[in-house]
C-alpha cells in the first residue's frame, strides 16, 4: 500500500508537472502567437497607411490637374472674348481696323521707352527693378494669352474659326 501511495503521489506530481510544463509552453506559444499577430498588424497598418499616401497624392495631382486645366480654359476664355471683340468691330474700314490692332505694340513700345528713360535717369535701383519687373509683366501678360499653343486647344470659337489672320 505504501508503494502504492508513493506511485499515487508521484503519478499525481508528474502529472501537475507535466500540467504546468504544458501550461508554460502554453504560454510560451501564446506569447510568439502574440508577436506574429502583432507583426502582421503592424504590416496591414503599413499597408494601408502607404494606401492612403498614395490617395492623398493623387487626389493632389488631380487638383492640380483641375487647377491647370482651369487656368487653360480661362485662357482659352481670355482669347476667345479678345477675338470676338476683334470680330464685333464689324465692317470698318482696313486702316481703323490696322489702328485699333496696333494699340498693344504701340503702348508696349511706350512702356520699354519710358522704362528706359526711367533707366537713364535714376540711380535707385528699387524704382528700375519695378519698372523693369512691370514692363516685363505687362509684355508677357498682353502678347502671352495670343501666342500659338501648338495645336492645343480649339479650332474655333463661339462658331468662328480662329485658324486663320483675326
Amino acid at each position: 500500500m505504501a508503494t502504492g501511495l508513493a506511485t499515487l503521489t508521484l503519478d499525481a506530481a508528474a502529472g501537475g508537472l507535466f500540467g504546468l510544463i504544458g501550461t508554460a509552453l502554453g504560454r510560451v506559444a501564446g506569447f510568439f502567437e502574440r508577436k506574429q499577430s502583432f507583426e502582421q498588424e503592424r504590416a496591414r497598418w503599413t499597408h494601408e497607411l502607404r494606401l492612403h499616401e498614395l490617395n492623398r497624392r493623387a487626389k493632389a495631382q488631380e487638383a492640380e490637374n483641375e487647377l491647370a486645366l482651369a487656368a487653360q480654359a480661362g485662357s482659352w476664355r481670355g482669347l476667345e472674348a479678345s477675338i470676338l471683340a476683334d470680330a464685333a468691330l464689324g465692317e470698318a474700314s482696313r486702316w481703323v481696323v490696322n489702328t485699333l490692332r496696333l494699340v498693344r505694340p504701340a503702348l508696349t513700345l511706350m512702356l520699354w521707352l519710358i522704362t528706359a528713360y526711367i533707366f537713364a535717369r535714376t540711380q535707385d535701383t528699387g524704382v528700375i527693378d519695378a519698372c523693369v519687373f512691370a514692363a516685363t509683366a505687362a509684355t508677357l501678360w498682353w502678347f502671352g494669352d495670343r501666342a500659338p499653343r501648338n495645336g492645343a486647344g480649339p479650332r474655333t470659337m463661339g462658331g468662328r474659326s480662329i485658324v486663320g489672320p483675326v
